[in-house]
């Protein structure tokens, strides 16, 4: 739909062929049930799970925002309730379809693939979005050529009551520089869940979660697939009937959806850095060179040894992620890159047993060293740790040379 036709439809009054003035027809003129033949333009879904007390107002404001749009519109209820919530949905002319599976993100993706509108409007069924505002979200969407429009409660108002202390201004914040950091969202509320965006837009996102983690999963998705999000100040109001949301078991959810989907914030970033300070620590150590007075001595080579094993090894998990797991936002950083996708298995391996050559020669001469000594204890020296160090780098690279073929197949 254009904005031209838009901006049609949405007039009170329209003057027809022959100059008379037609009549601005109500909501139920334009709400659709699931046997009509005629193609919503836009399909709003509301999951419910038991939303009795607040249902029936939400569906009252759909029904003024499709009365002030003039659209062929469909309103698709995700239900799981198990008290008069469906009947209520039904009672105002909603279309209700029941998920075959549990979960939040599910309810969602499942009225989404049988909606039939060129734009889908989203919100949740307790009262605290406005769905009057649909009207000024769609418009956004046009004005901007924006793939998807947020509600934003975080640069809009928040009544009274309506999100609790430490979700305003600790949790959605903090969620949201997550997102804005890993995936380049740009947003100011992430996890508003008031969202209009296009069909098309919906089709290009691979969702697949199915808890609450949801809200994250399309903003995630729509960054890595270069969509284009705009946000508008929206107003949040109180909820009506019982809260379903578990602050920090929900938010948690979140979090790690967020991390194990960006492994190069997760492991090749604090792999690098702990391997460079290791690296560092140990040649600083290794050369006596003096830092402020101070001189690292063998303790603090054991420090820089095992802060670059343990780089090197989160590093590789990194690597690995990348490869196995298909994460929504690719690592970037120049070294996963070259490895994941110019290294091969030999050059890898060779580069292993070359650095494992390396320490075990010197192994190998402390060794005949014990030996010809009879056996007497040998002194510990910072060569032999960095040597020691050389063996435990060059098997991982090795090994993991052979699983990173393994499963790059």
């Amino acid at each position: 739909m254009s904005t031209q036709q838009n901006s049609q439809l949405s007039e009170p009054s329209e003057a027809g062929e022959d100059g008379t003035v037609l009549r601005h027809q109500s909501a139920d003129d334009f709400l659709l049930d699931q046997d009509s033949d005629l193609e919503p333009e836009l399909t709003v879904v509301m999951p419910t799970l038991n939303e009795e007390d607040g249902i029936g107002q939400c569906l009252n404001w759909i029904k003024e925002a499709i009365e002030e749009l003039q659209i062929p519109t469909e309103i698709i209820i995700s239900d799981s309730s198990t008290d008069r919530t469906p009947e209520i949905a039904r009672e105002h002319g909603a279309i209700v379809v029941e998920p075959d599976q549990g979960g939040y993100g599910y309810a969602y993706r499942y009225a989404f693939e049988r909606a039939r509108g060129d734009y889908i409007a989203m919100g949740d069924a307790d009262t605290t979005y406005d769905f009057r505002e649909i009207p000024r979200l769609l418009a956004e969407l046009e004005d901007t050529g924006a793939d998807m429009v947020m509600g934003s409660r975080l640069d809009g108002e928040i009544k009274p009551g309506a999100m609790p202390t430490l979700h305003q201004y600790i949790g959605n914040p903090m969620l949201t520089r997550f997102l804005n950091l890993f995936y380049g969202a740009g947003v100011s509320d992430s996890h508003s869940g008031f969202r209009i965006f296009t069909q098309a837009a919906y089709e290009t996102m691979d969702l697949e979660t199915t808890g609450m983690e949801f809200a994250s999963e399309m903003i995630m998705e729509a960054g890595a697939q270069g969509l284009e999000i705009a946000e508008t100040p929206i107003i949040y109001h109180e909820r009506e009937g019982e809260e379903t949301l578990e602050s920090f078991k929900d938010g948690w959810r979140h979090v790690r959806f967020m991390l194990v989907n960006a492994p190069g914030y997760l492991f090749s970033v604090p792999g690098l850095l702990l391997g460079l300070v290791g690296m560092a620590v140990m040649g600083i150590a290794a050369t006596g060179v003096s830092l402020g007075g101070v001189t690292l001595g063998i303790h603090s080579l054991i420090a820089g040894s095992l802060l670059t094993i343990v780089g090197y090894q989160i590093g590789s998990l990194g690597v690995f992620a990348a490869v196995a797991s298909d994460p929504i936002r690719q690592p970037a950083d120049p070294i996963t890159d070259w490895v994941t996708n110019s290294l091969s298995l030999e050059h890898g391996a060779t580069a292993g047993l070359a650095v494992f050559g390396v320490g075990s020669v010197y192994a190998g001469t402390l060794i005949y060293q014990w030996i010809s000594s009879g056996f007497a204890t040998l002194s510990f020296t910072m060569s032999a740790l960095i040597a020691f160090t050389a063996i435990v780098i060059g098997l991982q690279t090795v090994f993991s040379s052979f699983f990173l073929s393994a499963v790059n197949r």
